[in-house]
Parts: C-alpha cells; structure tokens; sequence
C-alpha cells in the first residue's frame, strides 16, 4: 500500500500551534524620525502614516508603539542646518541627542533607543562620508562616525548603528566606546546595505539625498551576494553584536544566506520603498493592505531574520497580539 503523507488540518487553534514561524513584538524595531525644533508633529507624504516629531513630542508620540508592545525604535535626526563636515550629528545639543534624553527621561530602560550614525542627514552634500577632492574620504570619516557614536552613546543610546558603509567603521566605534566607558554597548551593524532603488521615500523625509552622483561607490551592488558575506564578516571581526541586511524582502537570499553562516542575531530592514509601495497598492484597492503586511513579515523570519526594522511595528504587533502571525 502506498504511504501517503497526511496534511494536518482542523481548527484555526490548530493550525496556530504547529507553525514553524513565530513572530514576537519584542523582535520587531520601529524606525522614527526627529526633525530640530519644537511642537512638531508633522506627517509625511512620501511615507503615509508616519511622522516626523521634534526632540519635545517624540516621547509622547511613541505611546501608540509602545502600547502595542513595541520596545525598540530606530532614530533618524534631521537636522535645521547642514555643513560639509555634518556637524550636527556629533552637537552635545543636536536633534537626536536631545530626543535620545528626552525618551529616556520619559521612559527609562523600558524602551531600547538605537541611533542611527551616518552623516548623510547632516552633510550639505548628502553623502555619507566626507568629500575630498570630489571623492569620499573613507579614512577621513572614520573618527567623525566614532564621535558621533559616543555622542548618542552619552545621550542615552542603548545601541550604535552604523549605517554609512564605510570600511573601518565597526573598528573605530567599538575602539572608541571601549576606550570611554561603553564596553557593553552593542553594534548593528548595516553590514549589507545594497544601492537600492527603495530608499527614495525615506531620503525625501530625511532631507538626505546626494547633492552629486550616488552611493553606489560604498553602497553594495545589488548584483552580489558573496560580497554580502565578505562584508559581514569583515564587521563581525570588527566587533558588530548584530548585522543588518537592508533592503529586506528582495534579498531575503542575503537573509538566509547570514542567518546560516554567521552565529550573530540578523536584523532585516524593510525599508521606506517597500512600506510605500504597499500602501500605495492598497490605497488603490489592488491589495488586502494587513494581509500583505503579515505575509510580507512572516517572509522575512521564515527566511532567517531575527529582528525586523519597519514602518508597520505598530501595526504587526497588533496582529502578533490577535494571533495572526503570532
């Protein structure tokens, strides 16, 4: 007699307990930006549904995030100038070190506050590292993103989160925390950070796309994959805790791929195109907006991930608490 393999079915309480794929709030990272100035709440356009706050509103427009059982938030500043040296990101008095005391005052140890460090917010020229004869100065830039970490680190930053791809960087931050008392502060790494064409809708609400050129000297080709693993390794040995893949969803290849070869958490960032181009298919009625968000999320973990950095946190976690993807 032929063995067949029987297909489990029964109730939705059933199929709950048998899934492979477990999502937690707790596993979930919301990105946030801060824009310099007082009482602002404003939305964005190229991002429906998210707001830009100042360093005064941010604590109280996390309340919603953190009600739904969110805990980790990813902080962007956008500062009111800009130089060719990106000043403002390593200002004692700059937008994301007062947002980064605020919400600590606000809220404590309840909540895990991970600064992003770059320059390109912050540069006249929007790139990420410093410009030198119309070239970007790698080596240059390494002790202004080392500062700019102690900076956050001091404000109330639980973690440091290069995302500028320069090479050194990981060396220089974690020499640098080290050397001042932060030992036990993490790294996450953006050790994957391809040249996408999905950043658009996040660089029009940050203020930070180039002046000049691309990013695709620094940036990796979306082409490759085995560079992907050079470079992760290159930032482990350097000290990264965790790395990070970004995009997500069109290199869950990427995702898989670390998750299997390196024994560090692997974070997914689905970013501002990825958001964007969902909401603009469900605003016309082309798709099942929560659906999407779900599936698109358990695709994600399925692959590897063990973290998610997205605009829909808020929203996932509500479905992780209805258990439609818990």
């Amino acid at each position: 007699m032929e063995k067949r393999t029987r297909r489990l079915r029964g109730t939705e309480t059933l199929r709950r307990m048998i899934r492979e794929t477990r999502l937690s709030a707790n596993n979930l990272v919301y990105p946030l930006f801060v824009r310099e100035g007082k009482g602002i709440a404003e939305a964005l356009p190229s991002l429906p549904a998210q707001i830009r706050y100042s360093p005064d509103t941010l604590a109280k427009g996390m309340e919603t995030a953190v009600n739904a059982g969110v805990r980790s938030f990813l902080l962007f500043g956008v500062p009111a100038a800009k130089d060719e040296r990106g000043s403002g990101a390593y200002d004692e008095k700059g937008v994301i070190q007062q947002a980064l005391r605020n919400v600590k005052m606000a809220y404590g140890n309840d909540v895990c506050l991970i600064a992003d460090i770059c320059l390109c917010e912050y540069t006249s020229h929007g790139h990420c590292g410093l410009i030198t004869n119309d070239k970007i100065d790698n080596d240059a830039t390494l002790p202004l993103l080392a500062q700019i970490a102690l900076s956050y680190v001091s404000s109330g930053s639980d973690m440091a989160a290069p995302s500028g791809m320069m090479d050194g960087t990981v060396a220089s931050i974690r020499a640098a925390l080290d050397q001042n008392g932060f030992a036990d502060v993490p790294i996450m790494s953006y050790a994957a950070k391809y040249a996408s064409a999905l950043y658009s809708p996040f660089r029009e609400a940050a203020y930070s796309a180039p002046r000049f050129g691309d990013r695709k000297t620094y940036q990796m080709d979306w082409h490759n994959s085995r560079e992907a693993v050079k470079r992760i390794q290159i930032d482990i040995d350097e000290g990264a805790d965790i790395i990070i893949v970004k995009p997500a969803l069109p290199y869950l290849d990427i995702v898989s791929i670390a998750s299997q070869r390196f024994n560090v958490p692997v974070a997914a960032y689905s970013v501002s195109g990825e958001y964007a181009m969902v909401k603009a298919a469900a605003a016309s009625g082309f798709i099942d907006e929560y659906r999407i968000m779900c599936e698109s999320a358990v695709s994600v973990f399925r692959a590897g991930a063990g973290i998610l950095i997205t605009y829909f946190a808020r929203e996932l976690a509500g479905a992780i608490h209805k258990g439609d993807i818990g």
